[in-house]
């Protein structure tokens, strides 16, 4: 039997500062996507990569543009970028630049960072003496470029992340644009988490026989992943989600929300019931954003209340829960969220509370990862109080509350349905997976 050979980061042709950046990290072996896309992105190909936020992709392009930037050293131009990445939102353009900048950390190469949200005065006097590698949001791009401030006829690479989000954030008019107005002889590299016809299209138009790499599919949730649903009123959901945020096996938790005010609704609710948590979304500024993401990273607060949206780009470590306080509309949201939790190796737990109108949107979901999240087909019960989360708890106490005490008399029992899948154990992070994200 032939024996199993382990890639590293040391057989992947990336210059030498690149991997000592990387290996200063911790990381040694390289995830699926990072192992497939590299080399192809080396040989200056245009590439395709399919993959879900959380499979190291963000590394898959920094780390080979990189590389490139320590094989030509040369001056980008005044108003001019070397590489330009392309993000559909504010915390994935800041997410990408802190990678490149710590991958980079023994090239130094000059990043700059050109997003809506933020004065653009001071990004266009960052782009006066051009740049080695700049990320930008499409519209805010568009705006100086207008202006004179930016200019992409020196660009020799261009990176497109999260393809299909920028579609559905209704950005393809401004991408054409700008892909129109680069050389035609740069090399494009494109990511997304699925491939609708709309980014087919695009790449077949601006792209030069791209090859193409798929690491998952988009509808299967990892399996380290335990799904649980709560069937709730409407009423229920806020006390069941301090309840569960107060649970000592809760370490760090994303909860999804589907409008902005719901957010800061249930940020409210968390806070005056004294759970840190602080709300993310597209109408808090780019300073409370910031400010809100350094908290949760450091653990100053335990929740982070998010939409979609917003959600895009953040890439924290150690987050044990995702609870999707109200389900997505979109059944692939539902995975993209799930997603935040179980990285690199280690466990997660994704919790929905699904009120009787959710039933719907739940079914669609159930569809498309082709897995039943509710045994039989069960519908909630009425008047009921919001029990502990695991199943196998409830199960085994015989009604027993919590503490492990049965019901005092008179009291009636939780006619709550709470299916959980058995509680897993969770195992190490990103660095003891070994894996740079």
């Amino acid at each position: 039997m032939k024996a199993l050979t382990l890639t590293l980061f040391t057989d992947l042709g990336l210059a030498e500062p690149v991997v000592r950046a990387v290996t200063a990290e911790s990381y040694t072996t390289p995830t699926p996507i990072q192992a497939q896309a590299i080399p192809i992105i080396l040989e200056g190909a245009d590439l395709v990569g399919v993959a879900q936020t959380g499979t190291g992709k963000t590394a898959a392009f920094v780390l080979p543009i990189l590389h490139r930037l320590v094989e030509k050293r040369s001056a980008p131009g005044n108003r001019a970028c070397r590489t330009l990445i392309l993000a559909p939102t504010r915390e994935l353009a800041s997410q990408i630049a802190e990678a490149a900048r710590t991958y980079g950390k023994f090239i130094r190469p000059s990043v700059a960072v050109v997003i809506g949200g933020a004065k653009p005065g001071p990004q266009a006097r960052q782009m006066m003496q051009g740049v080695d590698i700049l990320v930008a949001t499409p519209g805010r791009l568009l705006d100086h470029i207008s202006t004179g401030a930016i200019r992409l006829d020196a660009t020799d690479m261009i990176v497109l992340d999260e393809a299909d989000q920028m579609l559905d954030l209704g950005f393809m008019p401004a991408i054409r644009r700008i892909m129109a107005m680069l050389p035609k002889t740069r090399q494009a590299v494109m990511f997304s988490a699925t491939m609708p016809k709309p980014i087919r299209a695009l790449a077949s138009e601006f792209l030069r026989n791209p090859r193409e790499v798929a690491v998952s599919v988009e509808s299967k949730p990892i399996d380290r992943i335990d799904q649980r649903v709560m069937l709730l009123t409407g009423e229920q959901k806020k006390d069941a989600l301090v309840t569960l945020m107060k649970d000592v096996a809760v370490e760090r938790a994303i909860v999804f929300t589907r409008t902005k005010h719901g957010a800061d609704k249930v940020c409210r609710h968390l806070e005056g019931a004294g759970v840190g948590a602080s709300a993310i979304h597209g109408n808090k500024s780019q300073s409370q954003r910031e400010r809100a993401l350094d908290q949760f990273r450091q653990g100053r607060i335990k929740v982070l209340v998010a939409t979609d949206i917003a959600a895009r780009g953040i890439d924290v470590d150690g987050i044990s829960h995702v609870v999707n306080f109200e389900l997505p509309n979109i059944p692939e949201s539902y995975v993209h969220r799930i997603g935040r939790t179980a990285r690199a190796g280690a466990d997660g737990i994704a919790v929905s509370f699904v009120e009787p109108a959710e039933l719907t949107y739940l079914r669609d979901i159930e569809r498309l990862i082709g897995k039943q999240l509710i045994p039989g087909g069960a519908v909630p019960a009425r008047g009921v109080t919001p029990p502990h989360l695991n199943r196998s708890q409830n199960q085994r106490s015989g009604g027993q509350n919590r503490s492990g005490a049965a019901p005092k008399a008179g009291q009636s029992r939780p006619q709550q349905r709470s299916y959980a899948a058995p509680s897993r154990g969770r195992s190490g992070g990103d660095r003891a997976a070994g894996r740079v994200g």
